[in-house]
């Protein structure tokens, strides 16, 4: 479907990040700032699909086959 741009270590630093920040959103119920943790989704979601918008926006890629 897309080309993967998202290489190994940068997908388990965004699972990582994403989700301790869904954690965060479970875990502080009583936080008014509570609904920003869901932005943990977005590198939950690129680090599993191995994909990131952003990159292909700017051409980048931290795969190791692309920078061969």
């Amino acid at each position: 479907m897309f080309e993967r741009n998202v290489g190994t270590i940068d997908r388990i630093i965004r699972i990582v990040i994403g989700a301790a920040l869904i954690l965060g959103f479970f875990l502080n119920t009583e936080s008014s700032w509570r609904v920003l943790y869901l932005i943990g989704i977005v590198p939950l979601a690129t680090g599993l699909f191995q994909t990131c918008p952003a990159y292909r926006l700017f051409g980048l890629s931290t795969c190791a086959s692309d920078r061969r």
